[in-house]
């Protein structure tokens, strides 16, 4: 089961996941996607919990997100961490999910990373209650076919693929008619120019002659 909340600390609202359990974080990080930006207390267990960040970035790249987006994410991580929860100023890490890093040797849910300078980290002084309670009155527990919606998201971007190369051939095929015309229209310029009559006159003179 995964469980689903919304941040509408920015516009467009903002879908937030994490898995149900440890087994259900394994899977997640099989088919998280590539655009998604993943939460984590640093040092601690607590749930792994993603921000779904598409393609178009409407919260701006990975490392410049909104504060209040963030603060979401992080009071979210802190609230779902058994020994974070109770405590104050603690650390929360977040990075892109394709700087994940899981090895065979790994236990169940446990993540490294490729690259540390691709970590940021914010402090969460104390748990902040309204924030907590905003979040989970828009909590949905549901099951995923994550493997279904890979494909379906396959499909789509194929779609996507297809019609962008159907509308560049189209913008090219526009763009060198445009070009024919002007050529065209530069080389009927040059035939009714004063010199070009001139020329036509003096060939007709000799063709009289």
């Amino acid at each position: 089961m995964v469980i689903f909340f919304t941040s509408k600390a920015v516009s467009p609202p903002a879908t937030l996941y994490m898995g149900r359990d440890k087994v259900e974080n394994e899977e997640l990080l099989k088919y998280g996607l590539p655009t998604d930006i993943w939460f984590h207390v640093d040092k601690l267990s607590s749930a792994h919990v993603y921000l779904r960040h598409t393609a178009d970035q409407p919260y701006g790249e990975w490392d410049k997100l909104p504060q209040a987006l963030v603060m979401d994410m992080a009071q979210l991580v802190k609230a779902n961490s058994i020994e974070g929860n109770k405590k104050d100023n603690i650390t929360v890490i977040y990075t892109p999910f394709t700087n994940l890093k899981k090895s065979g040797d790994m236990a169940v849910g446990q993540v490294s990373f490729h690259s540390d300078k691709l970590v940021k980290r914010v402090h969460v002084p104390s748990r902040d209650n309204a924030i907590v309670n905003r979040l989970n009155k828009t909590k949905i527990v549901k099951g995923v076919d994550h493997e279904a919606e890979r494909q379906e998201r396959l499909r789509e971007e194929g779609r996507k693929k297809k019609a962008g190369a159907i509308e560049r051939a189209k913008q090219e095929q526009e763009q060198r008619q445009k070009w024919e015309e002007e050529k065209k229209a530069r080389s009927y310029d040059g035939m009714f120019t004063e010199e070009a009559f001139q020329e036509k006159e003096q060939w007709s003179d000799d063709d009289f002659m």
